[in-house]
């Protein structure tokens, strides 16, 4: 394996099967990589917005509000109270979890691709990345 920058249209890329033999292939295959790219940048902008939504709905109640819904799940039922709000937080932070999880996986498929040391596949991240983050980043500002 190569351990500097070649221009090829030779490679194997993250699996076995994702073997390229020729220019069309790796023309796919930068392809493929770059709407990664995109896709990475979209989940990065798109985590932050919904985590300022979450934060926006989740208004952070006072003492009194806890006691008073407190007040309200004990009255009602035998079983011990469960804060609705913090169920609430509870399952945006899981979505969020969620989210992150698949950013983490995503960003590194980008990065072991990139350590493939082909140009052509780096060019494609690169592009990816810049495309990405100018269409995303616009929806960011649109809260």
């Amino acid at each position: 394996m190569e351990m500097h920058f070649i221009f090829s249209d030779k490679v194997v890329l993250l699996f076995d099967f994702w073997s390229v033999h020729s220019p069309a292939g790796m023309a796919f295959s930068v392809l493929v990589v770059l709407l990664l790219a995109v896709l990475y940048e979209s989940i990065k902008v798109g985590k932050a917005k919904l985590l300022h939504q979450a934060l926006v709905s989740l208004s952070i109640p006072t003492s009194q509000q806890l006691i008073e819904e407190m007040d309200q799940d004990s009255s009602g039922s035998d079983s011990p109270p469960v804060s609705k709000t913090r169920l609430r937080w509870f399952l945006c932070h899981f979505g969020q979890s969620l989210i992150h999880v698949v950013q983490v996986v995503i960003g590194y498929f980008i990065m072991l691709a990139v350590m493939s040391y082909n140009t052509w596949i780096f060019l494609g991240v690169v592009l990816g990345s810049a495309v990405g983050y100018y269409l995303a980043y616009p929806l960011f500002s649109m809260v």
